[in-house]
């Protein structure tokens, strides 16, 4: 990955402390939780710009979680469609206000078979009522006991909540979004995720696409 690749991905990788909602969880560092590797050798990691975290992986973590009715999922369950996988929390406002963004999304991507896979950094009763009430039609995956791993493989190991990971069909890392999605922003992304995934695009383009709108 030449330098201005490097660049270019860097500036996807936005930090806001402000726009991530409150912290889950105290400060643990890189040795509470070992990142789990992507593919040996298909991709560099991606640059982290991260404070505190490690190099975000260049393919998608191995991990399963439960579901809200205890049955346990792998991610890889969808593999090959390009994913948007959320972490949230429904105590984060941030969190429950994009949602609808990712339904719409999810919707409208229908086509392109694009899936949005929620993962809960919350306590399952929690998560379980929330859904009564506010159903939501994406996957929603439990973290209460695993969320803060699951996102350290990421290499976010300051939890801040709502971040948002966007990856193709072949498992490849587009962009880790830190902080509430918005639609001007998550449009750019998915465009430039769903030509990663056709083919139309290479990754250093798409990710330099992003940087680029995102810097406009």
């Amino acid at each position: 990955m030449n330098k201005a690749s490097q660049l270019a991905t860097a500036a996807i990788l936005l930090v806001s402390a402000f726009a991530a909602g409150a912290l889950l969880y105290k400060h643990f560092g890189p040795g509470s939780a070992s990142p789990a590797a992507g593919t040996p050798g298909e991709l560099e990691p991606v640059p982290a710009t991260l404070v505190g975290a490690a190099p975000v992986p260049g393919t998608l973590p191995d991990f399963s979680l439960p579901d809200i009715d205890g049955r346990v999922h792998s991610i890889h369950e969808w593999a090959g469609r390009p994913l948007v996988i959320n972490f949230w929390a429904t105590w984060c406002a941030p969190c429950r206000e994009e949602i609808p963004l990712l339904e719409k999304i999810r919707s409208e991507k229908a086509s392109n078979r694009l899936e949005v896979v929620g993962i809960a950094v919350d306590i399952a009763d929690d998560v379980r009522k929330y859904l009564a009430a506010q159903p939501i039609e994406y996957p929603i995956l439990i973290g209460e006991d695993d969320g803060p791993e699951v996102a350290s493989a990421f290499g976010v190991h300051e939890l801040l909540l709502p971040f948002s990971v966007f990856v193709d069909g072949r498992g490849r890392i587009l962009a880790l979004r830190l902080g509430q999605l918005h639609e001007d922003q998550a449009a750019v992304i998915v465009a430039a995720l769903l030509d990663l995934d056709s083919g139309s695009l290479d990754l250093p383009s798409a990710r330099a696409r992003v940087a680029a709108a995102l810097r406009r």
